[in-house]
C-alpha cells in the first residue's frame, strides 16, 4: 500500500476514476487513479497540501472536473473498488506512471506539448498525460 486510506476514500477514488475515464475502459480508469495517487504522494508543485485521497479528490483549485459528473455521485461497484485497490497497492501504467495532470483534448485532437508547464508523457485513448521533470517531485522520480 503506497497511501493510507479509509473505505470511504477507496469509494471516492473508485468513483473519481469512473467519472473521469469510464469511456476509456479499465486501463484508462487505472491511469486516472495513478494521477490521483501521484498527487497524494508528491509533496511538490500544486500538491504540497494534498496528503489524503479526500484532499486530492476535492482539491480546489486544481481538482477534477469529474466530481461534478453524475457518474461521481453514486456509490462505486466492487469491480471499480478493485481497480482503485490496484492503484493504492502501487500498480502503475504508462504514460501515467509519474503524471500529475491529464486532460482530454477532444476526439481526434493531438495533445499539447505541455500542460501546466509540464511535459507530455503520452496519450491513452482520449487522455493526454503530463509529468514534472525528473527531480522536481522527488517522490515521483
Amino acid at each position: 500500500m503506497i497511501v493510507k486510506y479509509t473505505e470511504k476514500e477507496l469509494d471516492l477514488l473508485a468513483r473519481l476514476m469512473r467519472a473521469e475515464a469510464l469511456g476509456e475502459g479499465n486501463l484508462g480508469m487505472l491511469m486516472v487513479g495513478n494521477v490521483g495517487i501521484n498527487r497524494v504522494i508528491a509533496n511538490c508543485l500544486d500538491f504540497k497540501n494534498t496528503r489524503t485521497i479526500t484532499d486530492m479528490v476535492y482539491q480546489s483549485p486544481g481538482g477534477f472536473s469529474g466530481t461534478n459528473s453524475a457518474l461521481f455521485q453514486s456509490s462505486s461497484t466492487t469491480a471499480e473498488k478493485n481497480l482503485a485497490k490496484r492503484i493504492i497497492r502501487g500498480e502503475y501504467f504508462h504514460p501515467a506512471t509519474n503524471a500529475l495532470w491529464f486532460y482530454s483534448p477532444g476526439s481526434g485532437n493531438a495533445c499539447k506539448t505541455t500542460w501546466f508547464n509540464q511535459a507530455n508523457s503520452g496519450k491513452y485513448k482520449n487522455h493526454c498525460f503530463y509529468e514534472p521533470e525528473s527531480g522536481v517531485c522527488k517522490e515521483l522520480h
